[in-house]
């Protein structure tokens, strides 16, 4: 009981350490306004020439529903606060093992970013002209300020230049990847895939981000737990095959060793 405490509780400090470093690393970025809206045009430009530019029309539509636009703004705001610690405890609670793999999969992501927004300050859409900031039109039916999520009261606290990558996708799709891993259940798994879609079209159209940041955060994601899991393969001794017994089928080593949630369709 006691070691099972000790765990959680090393776990707990460990991911506490995770967004202490992250909030901070944000703010250690460059607060040069003018190189963040250049890199911005910039971004624009690699979207125009792939034809994905379409930051303009979805802001433009969510912002004339306001009730789709408080609904974002809550969505953006909160559920990343929510979904991925909820997620954790999943994986904690199906495989100390697979949450210790996917537990890096987090962590090496999050941390690559933290990298970006130190070293390439990227200005978002709705500092930009042409673009409604949503959240701030909608600050009065939430918690959150004019300073993109933070608390109202709090927009100094917040780096509002670190729009590349989006790691709001980012963890989305990680959250997608672990519950996707963990159970073979069709509507959750929908859901799942519905959440990191959800989340991108948000980031988007409340304009907090340019859809390369979210393809780039979900890009950083996906290229970590490709990496790990290789790493994972090559590191793990061979299993001894008894005599007389066939060899075992090799199992994906980042798929979870049991399911947690029943199967279904």
């Amino acid at each position: 009981m006691k070691r099972s405490l000790w765990r959680v509780a090393r776990e707990l400090v460990l991911l506490a350490v995770l967004y202490v470093a992250y909030s901070c690393a944000r703010l250690l970025a460059s607060d040069d306004t003018r190189l963040a809206i250049k890199h911005a045009n910039d971004v624009v430009g690699v979207e125009r020439w792939w034809h994905i530019a379409v930051e303009t029309s979805w802001n433009s539509v969510l912002a004339q529903h306001q009730f789709l636009s408080v609904f974002a703004g809550y969505w953006y705001a909160s559920m990343h606060y929510i979904v991925t610690p909820l997620v954790l405890v999943l994986l904690w609670r199906h495989s100390h093992a697979h949450y210790l793999k996917m537990r890096r999969v987090l962590v090496g992501a999050t941390a690559i970013a933290l990298v970006a927004y130190i070293f390439y300050p990227t200005a978002p859409p709705r500092i930009m002209d042409g673009y409604v900031d949503v959240l701030a039109t909608t600050s009065h039916w939430g918690w959150w300020g004019a300073s993109a999520s933070a608390p109202r009261g709090l927009g100094d606290l917040t780096n509002e230049l670190a729009a590349m990558p989006s790691m709001h996708v980012g963890w989305a799709l990680w959250c997608t990847m672990a519950i996707i891993s963990i159970t073979q259940v069709v509507w959750v798994r929908i859901g799942a895939v519905l959440y990191v879609l959800m989340t991108t079209a948000v980031v988007v159209a409340t304009a907090n981000h340019w859809i390369l940041d979210a393809i780039v955060g979900a890009a950083i994601t996906a290229a970590v737990w490709v990496v790990l899991r290789y790493v994972s393969k090559v590191s793990e001794p061979p299993i001894p095959i008894e005599q007389g017994k066939s060899e075992p089928t090799p199992d994906d080593s980042f798929a979870g060793e049991s399911e947690l949630l029943p199967t279904g369709s």
